[in-house]
């Protein structure tokens, strides 16, 4: 009889511990509706990896399967780039290439972050790891910790999500801080150009050689989330870019989510590491937020046609929540004013720029390290 409540019997602080985290995960998914796709299966997957002598977990429990072989092998990441990239429109970037440069300013802040961890006492590589956070790009943040710092996947997946999901709170006061209401009323003119078809097909090729001629251990980054793009807009792919964005997001997101879940057992995550993750998880959007606008400040000292500084923000790689806040901001200040199509263009280019500034840690870290 003993065996039959062996889970019982060793139930401990810790694991209830656990199951309020993962209730509350739960709760915010459902009830707030933040990032709810992702944090439900992470909340249950915490429940699974929590309960003692779970058959669940382990080398040859399922979920210890899983993460051997989607994790691990950097597989559910992978395809979810696939996906990602199918369901992405360059063509607003491609009319304003110009903002290509907000989707590297607003990179800054995974290196400052880094240079904080590194003061905390974590090492290079951990450091790298809670420094992706700031990609605001859950499969790249997943993709790097899996390789540098597998320890912390739980707090790092968890922080990641999290903060995307408050992209809304997060972005305006930080914005309202340093801006001034003038600032904040700038026009952006916008012109729509008819790209040809043959731009659409080119660029995710060439993005594609370019990005790994430049940093070859990018190419499963950048490579999946271009091919993903190129079967959207090859034009003779419709069924395969409806599976990547629907079926293929959707399945690899709930066993990625799962996954992730059962890396947060209580002996790994009630840690004051886990704490010091999640806050600088915030900081690094923070400084992703201010760096763009603070370029775009800086820009306008030399541009004669003013770039409104809010749009420097939405370069981060939220997805297009934060272009949707931009232009939320921008209308709350004067109803006539819209940058949405300024912002959706840093925004696409925020997504380009995690995926490089996680290529390049992935190869800069070993490189350091040797």
């Amino acid at each position: 009889m003993e065996g039959l409540f062996e889970g019982l019997l060793n139930f401990g602080w810790g694991n209830l511990a656990m199951f309020i985290i993962a209730g509350l995960l739960i709760y915010l998914a459902i009830a707030k509706q933040y990032e709810p796709m992702l944090l439900l299966p992470i909340g249950f997957g915490a429940i699974l990896a929590n309960i003692p002598f779970s058959a669940a977990t382990g080398e040859h429990g399922i979920l210890g399967i899983l993460y051997n072989a989607g994790i691990k092998t950097e597989l559910f990441p992978v395809l979810i780039f696939v996906a990602v990239g199918a369901m992405i429109d360059f063509t607003p970037l491609l009319q304003n290439p110009f903002m290509m440069f907000f989707g590297a300013a607003a990179q800054a802040g995974i290196f400052l972050t880094l240079l904080f961890a590194l003061l905390l006492g974590f090492d290079l590589k951990e450091a790298a790891s809670i420094g992706i956070i700031g990609a605001a790009d859950g499969p790249t943040s997943i993709f790097v910790a899996a390789r540098f710092a597998p320890d912390l996947l739980g707090p790092i997946s968890v922080a990641a999500y999290s903060y995307m999901s408050l992209v809304p709170i997060i972005q305006p006061p930080v914005i309202k801080l340093l801006t001034t209401r003038k600032e904040r009323l700038i026009r952006m003119p916008y012109k729509q150009i008819v790209m040809p078809k043959i731009i659409l097909i080119l660029f995710p090729i060439l993005i594609t050689i370019i990005a790994g001629l430049a940093a070859p251990i990018s190419v499963p980054l950048v490579g999946m989330l271009m091919f993903g793009n190129l079967i959207r807009v090859c034009g003779v792919l419709d069924r395969l870019s409806n599976t990547a964005q629907n079926e293929l997001a959707n399945l690899v997101t709930i066993l990625l989510g799962v996954t992730i879940g059962s890396t947060m057992a209580a002996d790994k995550f009630l840690k004051p590491e886990t704490l010091m993750i999640l806050g600088m998880g915030l900081l690094a959007f923070v400084f992703d937020t201010a760096a763009g606008v603070l370029f775009a400040k800086i820009l306008n000292l030399f541009l004669r046609n003013k770039v409104n500084p809010m749009v420097g923000a939405a370069g981060i790689s939220a997805f297009p929540m934060s272009a949707r806040v931009i232009q939320k901001m921008a209308q709350k200040e004067d109803p006539t004013n819209f940058v949405l199509m300024q912002a959706i263009s840093a925004n696409v280019a925020g997504q380009l720029g995690s995926i490089i500034a996680g290529g390049i840690l992935l190869f800069i870290v070993p490189y350091l390290l040797k």
